[in-house]
């Protein structure tokens, strides 16, 4: 049902727009016709009576607009605050202060207690004059069920991932101090590695943990300096061939000249590492790394840095690289938060770059990302 070309009769005053001169589908006089808004929109004239109540606000409260439109707004939109007081008369619009502008969002319930995100705009016609108009946007719950999902669903991660090295910690700490005696010099080491590795991972965790909130808040720091990323691969490539991967599983192409690039080295290296590190072990065959310039990412700059990944394993499915870079994606049952892919996209946003995945040539993974060089005004 269009309710944009609905209004109801004696709606039109003084301060409104002639009809003829408003838009085709525009009762209240707003310049768009209300169906075409994403949110809910109901709108009341000066005495309090609906005016307009466009499609979006008819899905989301399941009041269809012939039956509101000319109704007190406070009959057709019977809100009620989360202690179950009556929205409208709590706030009073109407005969409340006169330097009130608005209502910020909240939750609020229709009858059968169904949830809606509620905000409203007061427009007088002068500062402290009366309402002429009371506008309320209303949104459905359903984007904030989902933040709220994915929080607990944050937490049970956590909270799982925590339990197991901690566990371990706690049992070996136990168990040497009890029985210190008992154990050969060689049993405590190995006892004492294990709770240091365990140490390690919880500290790792931590600092996923760090990084999402400051990439969700957009608190994300990046200290620029200059970053050689071609000796930045290399490291982390020796890294591995020290701990006991066949130095010819990894080849490095750097294409030279390279543009001075200027990044956070350290999360530059937490990028790598973490691309690198599901190569190694998501991966089969050879991991390949490509550095090359390449235009930027930046409008006001020519050239960037790009940083090729890829191995020949069997890839990620097609259906699945839309949510490659979401939370808690796991391209198998191996371990491992999902957190790692979604906190890189993060970190190379934050420098003003862009990263992609596909498929490599060789049927493989393939992630690419381009950093802008981003020197200081100082070099230019």
């Amino acid at each position: 049902m269009s309710v944009g070309t609905s209004s109801a009769p004696g709606a039109q005053d003084a301060g409104s727009p002639p009809a003829a001169s408003r838009p085709p589908g525009d009762p209240a006089g707003l310049g768009i016709d209300p169906d075409h808004l994403p949110d809910g929109l109901v709108v009341a004239d000066e005495q309090g009576h609906v005016i307009c109540l466009n499609a979006a606000a008819e899905r989301i409260t399941a009041v269809r607009a012939r039956d509101a439109l000319g109704q007190r707004l406070e009959k057709a939109l019977p809100l009620e605050d989360l202690e179950g007081r009556r929205w409208w008369q709590l706030t009073d619009p109407y005969g409340g202060l006169a330097i009130r502008v608005g209502q910020p969002e909240r939750n609020l319930l229709l009858p059968g207690g169904r949830e809606v995100l509620v905000s409203a705009r007061y427009v007088r016609t002068r500062p402290t004059g009366p309402l002429r108009r009371l506008v309320v946007t209303l949104r459905d719950t359903e984007a904030r069920r989902r933040t709220e999902r994915s929080h607990a669903e944050l937490i049970a991660t956590v909270a799982h991932e925590l339990r197991s090295p901690l566990t371990s910690v706690k049992g070996f700490t136990a168990t040497l101090l009890a029985k210190w005696e008992r154990f050969t010099d060689d049993q405590k080491r190995l006892m004492l590695e294990t709770v240091d590795a365990d140490a390690d991972r919880v500290t790792r965790l931590i600092a996923e943990l760090l990084d999402i909130s400051r990439i969700d808040s957009g608190r994300l720091e990046v200290r620029r300096q200059p970053v050689d990323i071609g000796a930045a691969v290399g490291r982390h490539i020796q890294a591995y061939v020290a701990a006991g991967q066949p130095a010819d599983r990894f080849l490095l192409r750097v294409q030279q000249p390279l543009p001075d690039l200027w990044a956070d080295p350290d999360k530059i290296d937490q990028v790598l590492s973490n691309l690198l590190e599901n190569a190694v072990r998501h991966g089969e065959g050879t991991v390949t790394i490509d550095v090359t310039a390449t235009a930027s990412p930046r409008e006001d700059e020519d050239t960037g840095t790009s940083v090729i990944v890829s191995d020949e394993g069997p890839g990620i499915p097609e259906e699945s690289m839309n949510r490659v870079f979401t939370r808690f994606w796991r391209g198998s049952k191996r371990g491992g938060t999902g957190l790692g892919l979604y906190i890189v996209k993060g970190i190379v946003e934050a420098h003003g770059g862009t990263i992609t995945v596909g498929r490599a040539p060789g049927a493989g993974a393939e992630f690419r990302f381009t950093l802008p060089v981003a020197a200081p005004a100082y070099l230019a």
